[in-house]
Order: C-alpha cells, then structure tokens, then sequence
C-alpha cells in the first residue's frame, strides 16, 4: 500500500467530504427511525431497540394525497417539457430558417425569468383570462381526466411552459454534435422534417432526453410557489405543500415525523435518477 503523503492527503479530504455531505442525511434519517420521545433528546447514535417506523407509516399517511397529485403533476409536465424543447431545438439546429437566430435568443430569455416575476400574471391569467375549470368542465367527467381538474392542468401547462426554454437549450447543444452528412442524406432520400426528427434524431437523444427528464421532473415535484398561487393549500395541492402544512409550527406533529415526511417526499425523485442514472451519466458527458 502507497505511504505516499499527498495521496493520503487526498484521501482525508475526500472522507472529510464526504462526511460533511452526509452527516445531515444521515442525522435526519436516524432521527426519523425513533419515537418523538427520542428524537426531542440530544443526538445519540440509534440503538435496534430504539428503531420504529411508526413515525413514517404516520407521515405517510398525511402524504399520500399530496405524492398521487405531485405524480399526477411532475410526469405530464416533465414528459411535455422535455418534449417540446426536443422539437424547438431540433428545429434551431438542423432546419435552416429565416430568424431562428433571433427565437433561439427568446428562448434563452426565458431562462433567466425568475420565478416571482411572473407569479402575479400567471395568477391573473389562469383566473381571470382563461379559467380551465369553467372552460373544460365536461372533460373532468371522463374516465381517464377524472383526477384532473382545471387548476391542476394550469399547473402542469406553466411547469412545461416555464421548462421549456432550458431543455430547448440543453438539446440544442446536443444536436450541434448530431451528424449533418445524415441529416441532409436523409433529406436526399425524400424524408421529411418530421421523418428524420421521428426516424433519426429522437433514437439519437436517449441520453439526453434522460438529464432533461431528471431535471425537469425534480424541478417540478419540488415547487412550492406555483403549487401554491395557482392551487392554493387545497384539495389537489402537491406533495410539497402537504409538507410544508406537516412542517408548520400550528400543527401538533412531532420532529421525528417531520424528518419522515421529508424523506418520503425526497423519495420519487432519487427513484427517477436511479432509473435514468447511467443514461444521465452519458447525456452529462457528451
């Protein structure tokens, strides 16, 4: 074994590292294991004595509502924004056009548009201009829109909206490294724009359509601000508004709950990364 000092150096660093990351997780996870009764006590490493998931059946049960419409959310606007900047960016890179120069840079714009500034107009809109539940109300009927609802589809049309300008971004890098030669060639055998965005292109992005698929789905089933100006602390309201209601001070719930709830609503997106992790890994590399 190597005494080599720099490379023990190295290796203190990394540990220390990695100490640091992890001590709160893993305080919040022994302290979610016990009863209140010792949770409130000092930090003592747990004893399998001291081990009980009653504090987790008990904040799975305040959440569980919240997890089935945070799903029903993350998963349509995820799938749709990732989507729609596969197409906007496919039609910035490969198709030549008149003035895609200048919608590349509006897209760009709405990056850098912060959340707060559009939390007023996007009130007023879904309210006042266009009320998706006075509008649509025959559809929420039907059998498979049932657990939909106006505010909860006004949700998931501004998370795809306000997704939109990274993905595109993050595709149109990507497709810059895509291969002209194939493109035109495919172009010379008669397809058309949506033949070779369907045939060559979509099978090419797997990888990134995998970070853009993380992204946006944690993005979204972390929001709290849109959830809570569009839909209000409500029935239908998201997993983390459900949370934040477990976490406030007026309600009678113990710390060790708390912790449990935080680590089951934490849980669908580390699902996600485990699911698409080696296809991220390629996505980030390239």
């Amino acid at each position: 074994m190597s005494r080599d000092p720099r490379r023990i150096g190295l290796y203190a660093v990394l540990v220390a590292l990695v100490v640091f990351y992890l001590a709160p997780l893993e305080i919040g996870l022994v302290t979610s294991l016990k009863s209140d009764a010792l949770a409130s006590a000092p930090f003592l490493p747990p004893t399998p004595s001291g081990f009980t998931l009653s504090e987790w059946t008990t904040a799975f049960n305040a959440l569980k509502d919240g997890l089935v419409n945070s799903m029903l959310l993350a998963v349509p606007a995820t799938v749709l924004s990732a989507l729609l900047g596969s197409m906007a960016a496919y039609g910035l890179t490969t198709l030549n056009w008149r003035g895609q120069v200048g919608i590349f840079a509006l897209f760009l714009a709405g990056i850098f548009i912060p959340y707060q500034a559009v939390l007023i107009p996007l009130s007023k809109f879904w309210s006042v201009y266009m009320p998706l539940d006075e509008i649509l109300w025959p559809l929420w009927e039907l059998p498979l829109l049932a657990a939909y609802h106006g505010d909860l589809l006004a949700l998931i049309i501004s998370h795809a909206a306000y997704g939109v300008p990274i993905c595109t971004l993050l595709f149109r890098t990507y497709y810059r490294d895509v291969s002209t030669e194939m493109v035109e060639a495919a172009r010379l055998d008669g397809a058309t724009a949506y033949t070779i965005y369907r045939r060559i292109i979509l099978p090419l992005s797997v990888p990134m359509f995998a970070v853009t698929l993380i992204y946006q789905f944690t993005q979204v089933w972390n929001d709290l601000l849109f959830a809570l100006v569009i839909m209000g602390p409500g029935e239908g309201a998201p997993v983390t508004v459900g949370l934040t209601n477990l976490g406030s001070s007026l309600t009678d719930v113990g710390f060790a709950v708390k912790m449990a709830g935080a680590f089951i609503a934490a849980l669908p997106t580390i699902i996600v990364y485990v699911i698409f992790g080696d296809q991220f890994a390629k996505g980030v590399a390239t």
